[in-house]
């Protein structure tokens, strides 16, 4: 025996979900995933839970109707770090094995010499 009764537009139903909280959670939900997909290139997706479960001493007829919106944004790449480690097992940016050049100082770009970019600025006539 087949039903010849026509469902519930599901649409209709879920705009009135919540007083129409979840279409807008789904609706903030789908325009989030889709700029973290835009800005990392990875895939997301946002899924719609609907727990439907007789009400507790009611009629049989009753329903509690809970939603849940489960939105897996994509992450962000984070950048990495390099440390040197010593022998108590803490982390450094420099060696702590490497010996140090305090000697070392920079060297003045000569007169003529742009110093950001090592242009030659002025040159003798005649050279």
């Amino acid at each position: 025996m087949t039903n010849s009764i026509e469902p519930q537009d599901f649409l209709a139903w879920l705009a009135g979900q919540a007083d129409g909280r979840t279409v807008a959670e789904l609706s903030d939900g789908l325009a989030e995933l889709v700029r973290r997909v835009n800005d990392t290139g990875k895939k997301g997706s946002i899924a719609l839970t609907i727990v439907v479960e007789p009400m507790k001493q009611g009629d049989g007829r009753t329903m509690v109707v809970k939603d849940s919106i489960n939105l897996k944004l994509p992450e962000y790449d984070r950048t990495a770090s390099i440390y040197f480690t010593d022998e108590d097992g803490h982390l450094h940016r420099n060696d702590p094995r490497q010996m140090a050049f305090g000697f070392l100082r920079e060297v003045p770009a000569p007169a003529g010499v742009d110093p950001t970019t090592g242009e030659i600025l002025d040159t003798p006539k005649g050279k």
